[in-house]
Formats: C-alpha cells, sequence, structure tokens
C-alpha cells in the first residue's frame, strides 16, 4: 500500500447549538486539514507513472476546498433566527452555511466527500480544532 499526506489550515468561527457548554458560544479556531491518498499500486503510465498521484494535483484539491471556509462564520442550517442572519450578512460578515452541526467530526466527512468527489484516493482526512485535538475520518 502507498500513501500521501498533505494539509491546508483555515480560520473560521463557529458555535455548538444545544451543546451547554464553552463552546457553545461563538469563538474561533485556526483549523488544520489533513488529508490521506492511499493506493494498492503505483500508476503505470503518464505523468503520474510512479506516483500515487501527483502531489500538486492534490494540494490543489484540498486547498482549493479549504480555502472556502477561510475566514467564515461556519454555521449549521436552522441554529441562528433568520433576522440574526439578516443583520450579520447585513453587517457584511459571511456565513457558510452547512447542513450539519459544525464539529470537527463532520468537517472530516465533508472534506473527505468532497475529495472523494474530485477522484482523490482519499483514504483518512483529520481535522484539527487545536494543536492538540482533531477528528478523523476514514471512509467506509
Amino acid at each position: 500500500m502507498f500513501g500521501l499526506k498533505t494539509e491546508a489550515s483555515f480560520d473560521g468561527a463557529h458555535f455548538l447549538a444545544d451543546y451547554y457548554g464553552k463552546c457553545e458560544n461563538l469563538h474561533g479556531h485556526r483549523w488544520r486539514v489533513v488529508a490521506y491518498a492511499r493506493q494498492e499500486s503505483l500508476q503505470t503510465e503518464g505523468t503520474m507513472r510512479g506516483m500515487v498521484l501527483d502531489f500538486g494535483v492534490f494540494k490543489k484539491a484540498l486547498r482549493s476546498i479549504v480555502g472556502e471556509f477561510d475566514h467564515m462564520f461556519l454555521v449549521e442550517e436552522g441554529t441562528l433566527k433568520q433576522a440574526t442572519v439578516d443583520a450579520l450578512e447585513g453587517e457584511g460578515f459571511t456565513l457558510k452555511m452547512l447542513p450539519f452541526r459544525t464539529t470537527a467530526e463532520n468537517l472530516a466527512r465533508y472534506f473527505y466527500g468532497r475529495l472523494e468527489q474530485e477522484g482523490i484516493p482519499v483514504a483518512q482526512v483529520d481535522v484539527y480544532e487545536t494543536p492538540l485535538n482533531c477528528a478523523s475520518y476514514f471512509g467506509e
């Protein structure tokens, strides 16, 4: 088995609705996203001969996806009143509305799925909220 690893990061704010702890309040992170690609054999033809995948392709895919989250307020759909959303957007804030709770676990699964859609042979995605704490998603 052969593998590659690349990473990207973004700065973003979020809160956890119905959490009952410090994280129910609006706060931010420097999120670190580490992605792993894996294949049983190396490519045998073309410019990627002898590779799992060109690092440039891998890095570009991850950084493009993660870049969509940079300097955003990550909001789980339905957790803020529409008046609040309108007021924030009216003040010029950029909200990234997501159909899931904005936990590291769900973000790891989201990034995994997006890389998979890009044709990356993704095996695992880790999302760090802090330098010492991360959640991982390992596909099925």
